[in-house]
């Protein structure tokens, strides 16, 4: 199954962050990753940014 990913406008509406602190949390290794989907296009993968956001409404 062909996963769907996130531009950074849904992830930021999803996780009600600002970008700043999304790549602030990126380089504390406490955020997932974007990987790339084109040569200037990035993306999250909606299970890890669901994964996140579990992560946190149980802590």
């Amino acid at each position: 199954m062909v996963e769907k990913h996130l531009r950074r406008p849904a992830v930021l509406e999803l996780t009600g962050l600002s970008t700043t602190t999304i790549y602030d949390l990126m380089k504390e290794g406490k955020f997932p990753r974007p990987i790339k989907l084109t040569g200037r296009a990035v993306g999250w993968p909606e299970s890890r940014i669901a994964d996140w956001l579990s992560s946190r409404t149980a802590a």
